[in-house]
């Protein structure tokens, strides 16, 4: 019942909820006033299904303006991961003794982006700064059709052609659409994960926060609350960037695979979630003054910049071996050899100090808690802002459940001993 539940009633009731979920949320924000009281009223006055498909049905296969849109914004940054200079960058080796390459040039191509966007919408004007809260339903409407097929054209793929010896099938297809059968396809030379996780979902994140801004400095006038959220989440864009090569390095690249779960997701979810409390803002243009904006922001700068400094600490003690400081003091480090698939003996190192020493996923409370700063600017009229937040919880919870179960498997003994000394999973002295 456990396996069935993990995987197939689990994936498909996430395929089914999740793209109707993320237009309601856009609708609900956009047009009643982001009231979950009012949006049950039209279930229930309506029905679901009717009310469902009255929301969605306009915006259902997108726009001829909006899939300008998406198509402009995947070329150029297509364009910009292949012909950018940027060191090469050789990834964690897989299971199958591959090692996935990159080209490490995603802060020059978040900069050419934001630079692009401020030519074309404030000095060539070439098209409106709010075009894309504008047009955002119909975004997410083209963003789900054009993910959808894109998550069923992976599973072909993946059986027919894939790219690596790095692939598996469940012949379950509900999983193997959810889960993806390919630990790192390439289409042409170009990285699908690196692609849809770095360069549309986090790149696009950053625009769409612009154009909410412009749209409400265009109804209202900018509020401080508008700076507040998005200085924060432009802090937390740049952070990621400058450490995206530590980012193909973690779980969601090494071990992840290329469907539903992670591609649909930065596709759709983050643009149509991530930036959900931002959205709510444009029509609730809050004041917070200027000494609760400047706390609300220091707090949340520390987190995300707290958040960064302790991914690089740890990625600063894997790249010199260990011979390094942590905190001004040696490592605490535990060597912790393992096997490959092809029985190849590996040996990793284990930082048990510093960041990692505090437990061992302090980090995502320090992202939770930035997620958190950015959104409170919304205030408490409306429980959706704090959507992502609680998402964000959930999501990193599983996600630290998942990672200690395959440490523990790949790891053995190694772990065990690293538990002892790092006892609390996420939060000291609690869990």
């Amino acid at each position: 019942m456990k396996y069935t539940l993990r995987n197939t009633l689990g994936p498909l009731f996430l395929i089914t909820f999740c793209p109707p979920t993320v237009i309601l949320f856009w609708y609900t924000i956009v047009f009643l006033d982001g009231s979950v009281l009012k949006l049950m009223d039209l279930f229930l006055s309506q029905g679901f299904f009717h009310t469902l498909w009255g929301i969605w049905q306009p915006v259902f296969f997108g726009s001829k303006i909006a899939w300008t849109m998406l198509i402009s914004f995947a070329a150029v940054q297509l364009y910009f991961m292949r012909v950018l200079p940027g060191k090469i960058f050789k990834g964690p080796i897989t299971p199958k003794g591959n090692v996935p390459t990159y080209k490490a040039n995603g802060v020059l191509s978040y900069a050419c982006t934001l630079s692009l966007w401020f030519l074309g919408a404030y000095v060539f004007h070439w098209f409106s700064p709010t075009i894309i809260y504008d047009h955002f339903g119909e975004l997410l409407g083209a963003l789900n059709i054009f993910s959808l097929g894109f998550c069923l054209f992976l599973v072909i793929k993946g059986n027919l052609f894939p790219s690596s010896s790095d692939t598996s099938a469940t012949k379950h297809f509900i999983f193997d659409f959810y889960w993806g059968l390919e630990l790192y396809p390439r289409l042409f030379g170009w990285d699908v994960k690196l692609f849809t996780n770095c360069r549309f979902g986090l790149m696009s994140w950053s625009l769409i926060l612009l154009s909410f801004a412009a749209k409400q400095q265009q109804l209202y006038g900018l509020s401080d609350s508008m700076l507040v959220a998005v200085a924060l989440q432009l802090i937390y864009i740049t952070k990621f960037f400058c450490w995206e090569t530590g980012y193909l390095s973690s779980l969601d690249i090494m071990h992840d695979h290329a469907g539903f779960y992670i591609c649909w997701g930065c596709l759709v979810w983050v643009p149509g979630i991530y930036t959900s409390s931002t959205l709510y803002l444009v029509n609730h243009p809050n004041h917070l003054g200027w000494e609760l904006a400047l706390l609300i922001f220091t707090l949340g700068a520390l987190c995300i910049l707290s958040n960064y400094f302790a991914d690089r600490q740890r990625q600063k003690v894997r790249l010199t071996e260990g011979n390094c400081t942590v905190w001004g003091q040696q490592p605490v480090l535990i060597q912790a050899p393992y096997v490959t698939d092809k029985g190849e003996q590996k040996k990793n190192i284990l930082l048990a100090s510093g960041w990692w020493g505090i437990s061992r996923h302090f980090h995502y409370i320090l992202e939770i808690l930035g997620a958190f700063f950015w959104t409170v600017p919304a205030l408490f009229g409306s429980p959706m802002p704090y959507f992502y937040v609680l998402f964000l919880t959930i999501l990193l919870g599983d996600r630290a459940y998942r990672d200690d179960q395959r440490c523990r498997r790949k790891y053995g003994p190694s772990w065990e001993l690293y538990c002892e000394k790092v006892p609390y999973k996420i939060l000291p002295y609690v869990i």
